[in-house]
């Protein structure tokens, strides 16, 4: 059958232009149990404290890598409100490394603010962001939680930056308690464990044109030029479900852009549950999180009373095991 008119879109010019920032999350939620049992109340103050605190002009791209439905409909409802500008959503979980090739490459911005699903943002925290990237030079990545594990790695061309020009600097354990608790405390960390990771390395702090920056940053969160990442990705696919991020950081250092973190933090890490400390947080910011720890009183009790339980068939295997030796003794 011959077509029939004309497109009416023939000829015309849409008025959109992309934001010069693109906020891109990763959302992964395969079921509601185990270690992801608050895994969706997590990912949605994730997102909406990233909507609600960011200032600056931006597009909104998610990309869910498989997820269970209950996190599917909250993100087609959130795209059909407009909150989502744009929403990709895989029918399998094809990692990582897989997830952010797709995310970078079809990011409209100039620059891409990526996070994980778990880090909270505070008001004000991409316009810090900015400010770095901006008044440093060769700035591959910012991230806005500063961990002193990332200094370990992907430094060289920090090193060429600090040696040739004026820069205050200065070395020390110069990262407050308060930070490294709650690095730990959201992280699932000992205390123990943070001092083997971080032993022999020691807190950079710069200060250039004014503005204060720890040397560093990390993969979970940060501002990038998209032209950089997409230049640092791994050309061939790749399989992996998880890692492979500190190498994506090593070459972006390779390809001669640093890595900083803001000087105070401008986001916080939620990990796989909100945290005390991070309810109180979020509900000075305004969102309600009543909801967050009822479940996770219920969830206390159901892992109370399935203890209780376990001591109770222990106890009965006990007085069998007991009954059946006196017997024979007999």
């Amino acid at each position: 059958m011959p077509r029939i008119g004309m497109n009416p879109a023939r000829g015309r010019e849409t008025a959109y232009k992309p934001a010069r920032v693109t906020l891109a999350v990763l959302t992964y939620l395969p079921e509601e149990t185990g270690y992801f049992q608050h895994r969706f109340d997590v990912t949605r103050l994730c997102i909406e404290s990233l909507i609600a605190n960011t200032s600056q002009p931006y597009d909104l791209l998610v990309f869910d890598n498989g997820s269970a439905p209950q996190l599917v409909d909250y993100l087609r409802e959130m795209n059909s409100a407009g909150k989502i500008n744009y929403l990709m959503l895989s029918e399998r979980n094809i990692g990582k490394i897989g997830a952010l090739q797709m995310i970078f490459k079809a990011a409209p911005g100039e620059l891409i603010a990526y996070t994980d699903d778990d880090v909270f943002f505070l008001p004000g925290w991409l316009d810090e962001h900015l400010k770095i990237l901006e008044t440093y030079p060769n700035v591959g990545l910012v991230t806005g939680f500063y961990i002193r594990a990332h200094v370990a790695y992907a430094m060289q061309s920090l090193e060429k930056f600090m040696a040739g020009n004026e820069v205050e600097i200065e070395r020390g354990l110069l990262l407050e308690e308060q930070w490294i608790r709650h690095f730990n405390e959201n992280m699932g960390r000992t205390r123990a464990q943070y001092d083997e990771e971080t032993a022999g390395l020691e807190d950079i702090a710069l200060k250039y044109r004014g503005v204060a920056t720890f040397a560093s940053a990390g993969h979970h969160q940060f501002l990038a030029p998209k032209q950089v990442l997409v230049d640092a990705l791994p050309t061939a696919w790749q399989g992996n479900l998880m890692g492979k991020m500190r190498e994506l950081e090593e070459d972006i250092d390779k390809l001669g852009f640093m890595r900083l973190s803001t000087r105070e933090p401008v986001t916080r890490l939620l990990g796989n549950v909100i945290s005390p400390e991070m309810a109180e947080e979020a509900r000075k910011y305004g969102f309600d999180i009543s909801g967050v720890e009822q479940k996770r009183k219920s969830a206390l009790r159901q892992r109370i009373y399935d203890m209780k339980l376990t001591q109770k068939i222990a106890w009965r295997l006990y007085n069998l095991s007991y009954d059946a030796i006196t017997s024979k003794k007999s």
